[in-house]
């Protein structure tokens, strides 16, 4: 019996032993147990090859559920226009995503990928998506509360598509319009960006009361975590030329450039991505002082930090020239997830060699891999891997639109009306005989979106999205008996002898971004100048301009009766009428000063040598008409 006994408690052991381990490894499974305890028993678990996965992000165009499956890979991206089919639905998104995420589920731990997508200004790569104006139009709105609710319904519609991660908000302090993503920053006044910052809470939802400071914080599936970028300085290079070098001293690094992200960290920022730009010579995507020193040790951030596309490729001049000197100073410097985004096999195999030969240090691993899981245990990814299709009707939704409009309306500042003020032009009447409305912009949704819309340069014209037009809102707005005609760029002699009330002329940039928008003229793209010389020369007109930035509008000026700063509106243009023809008041305020000449850049607000055409913070108002 004593055999029979030994050999039962044996085996009962054994059950035990098996019972216990099988509860450990289920711990960081369990919803119930405490996040730190969570990412420690996983991060027990895993091996180098899935640390290594995890810190790695692909592009969708590479991906697949077997090359996730197989390199553990921890994060998918869609580049600028990268999109599973042209004018993909909803559903469409939603299936690809959940085909990545069913490869990486299918790993020996099963951990969820995250697939992260520009929504830079709504869910702008997207199909039918609403479309918002981009930051400069929104920071002259001087409403942190309006930025917010355009957070939240950029979330949903991102969600609408199965996507849980976002890279925005870009929390750039644009000192030099000459750069080409002087757009995606809200003001040249570090205040007003930190005040945008609120944009976070509405992305990721609004952090608990108790919530520890600097430690992400996702409010479920309808929010989505945000990314802060492009740590730091990205928007104070030299001639504002695109990933150059931001001389500045330290003070005024972190008194003009930093105040983004003091105010993000706080608000339990998931991420933050570092930018391609230098400080004072030394890269950022390679300065340990301020990626582990400033950002994670003294700011505290509990988040990760993503590289840009190719971003330690571009460590080195040319790209890509030593990309082992590359992983290793941007890996070193503290950046946790790297954008590789294609050629993953080298990055991986390049890493894997230097942890194992002690180039970089298993703890620098680690640390990466604990912060992004953080943040997928945070968002509660590992309970809602796989995305549904509950919010499909989001996409798009007319509550969103109406909400757009609201922003177009905000954001639009008027900078002259009238000769005096006693003889102003605007509200304009609806009911009168003809009005003209010309130039370039008037009836083209692309040039009105700009860049970052549905393809990473945008797109001239009017087939790449849904949504209405500058001229189609007018034509919505009037009197049925005025009569409008259109001409995108009349001779003055059909001016003259056309017997008009008044003309709308509409015009300013072609779509642009990054590196492409880069430009030392800032001038109106041609036929414009003409168009507002012809037309203002013979009529009385307002004029709208429709840029990314202040442009070079001195030499036209006297000729205007009244002119419009409308930025990039995004797909709702009806807002801009909403405005014009007095159903609401003009109140927005300039977010960045308007030059006179391009000599004089830069330029801003508090300088020494302050010359504008128009200062920071102009705008001149109106009062709805009660009638029309």
């Amino acid at each position: 019996m004593s055999k029979v006994h030994i050999i039962l408690m044996s085996y009962l052991l054994v059950c035990c032993y098996a019972a216990l381990a099988e509860a450990k490894y289920m711990k960081y499974k369990d919803p119930k147990q405490p996040i730190n305890v969570r990412i420690q028993d996983l991060m027990d678990q895993m091996t180098l090859a899935e640390k290594i996965g995890q810190m790695t992000q692909i592009e969708r165009s590479v991906a697949s559920a077997d090359v996730m499956k197989k390199y553990f890979i921890g994060s998918v991206l869609s580049g600028g226009g990268s999109v599973p089919a042209k004018q993909a639905s909803a559903q469409t998104w939603i299936n690809m995503v959940n085909e990545f995420q069913k490869g990486a589920l299918s790993t020996r731990l099963g951990i969820p990928m995250i697939y992260g997508i520009d929504a830079v200004h709504g869910h702008n790569n997207v199909y039918k998506a609403t479309i918002f104006p981009h930051n400069i139009g929104l920071g002259a709105t001087r409403d942190p509360e309006l930025v917010k609710r355009i957070g939240s319904a950029t979330a949903l519609e991102v969600r609408a598509t199965g996507i849980p991660y976002v890279f925005a908000p870009c929390i750039a302090v644009c000192r030099d319009p000459r750069w080409g993503r002087c757009y995606e920053s809200y003001s040249e006044d570090p205040s007003i960006v930190k005040a945008m910052t609120e944009i976070v809470h509405g992305l990721q939802g609004d952090v608990p009361a108790n919530s520890p400071k600097g430690v992400p914080f996702v409010a479920g599936n309808k929010k989505v975590a945000a990314c802060a970028k492009h740590y730091v300085g990205d928007g104070g290079t030299t001639e504002g030329i695109n990933e150059n070098n931001t001389q500045v001293n330290r003070h005024g690094l972190l008194s003009i450039h930093m105040a983004g992200y003091y105010a993000s960290v706080i608000k339990g920022v998931s991420t933050v991505m570092v930018s391609y730009s230098s400080w004072n010579g030394v890269k950022m995507h390679t300065n340990r002082e301020l990626i582990t020193g400033f950002l994670k040790n003294t700011l505290r951030f509990r988040g990760f930090v993503i590289s840009d596309w190719e971003g330690i490729d571009r460590i080195t001049t040319p790209p890509h020239a030593n990309y082992s000197y590359s992983i290793q100073a941007g890996i070193s410097a503290g950046i946790d997830m790297i954008m590789v985004p294609e050629n993953y096999t080298e990055f991986i195999d390049g890493l894997t060699f230097q942890v194992k030969n002690n180039i970089i240090p298993m703890s620098r691993i680690d640390d990466a891999v604990t912060r992004i899981l953080r943040v997928k245990f945070v968002m509660g990814l590992f309970e809602n891997p796989i995305a549904d299709n509950s919010l499909v009707d989001q996409l798009g939704s007319q509550e969103h639109r109406e909400l757009a409009r609201e922003a177009v309306r905000r954001s639009l500042v008027l900078l002259k009306n009238g000769e005096s003020a006693d003889k102003p032009l605007l509200p304009l009447p609806k009911k009168t005989s003809k009005i003209l409305v010309a130039g370039s912009h008037a009836d083209n949704l692309g040039n009105q979106c700009g860049g970052w819309t549905i393809q990473w340069q945008g797109v001239s014209g009017n087939n790449l999205t849904i949504g209405t037009t500058i001229l189609t809102a007018i034509k919505n707005t009037i009197d049925p008996s005025t009569k409008i005609v259109y001409k995108q760029n009349p001779d003055p002699g059909f001016v003259k002898s056309g017997d008009f009330s008044y003309a709308i002329v509409v015009v300013g940039e072609p779509p642009y971004a990054e590196t492409f928008g880069d430009g030392m003229n800032l001038t109106i793209s041609e036929p414009g100048p003409s168009t507002i010389k012809n037309v203002c020369g013979a009529v009385k007109c307002v004029v709208i301009v429709v840029s990314g930035r202040p442009v070079v509008i001195q030499p036209y000026i006297d000729t205007m009766d009244a002119l419009v700063a409308a930025w990039l509106p995004g797909t709702e243009g009806q807002g801009v009428a909403d405005v014009l023809f007095g159903d609401y008041g003009f109140t927005g305020k300039l977010s960045r000063t308007w030059f006179k000449t391009v000599d004089q850049l830069p330029m801003n607000v508090g300088d020494r040598h302050y010359d504008p055409l128009f200062p920071f913070g102009f705008g001149l108002t109106t009062e709805p008409t009660k009638a029309n």
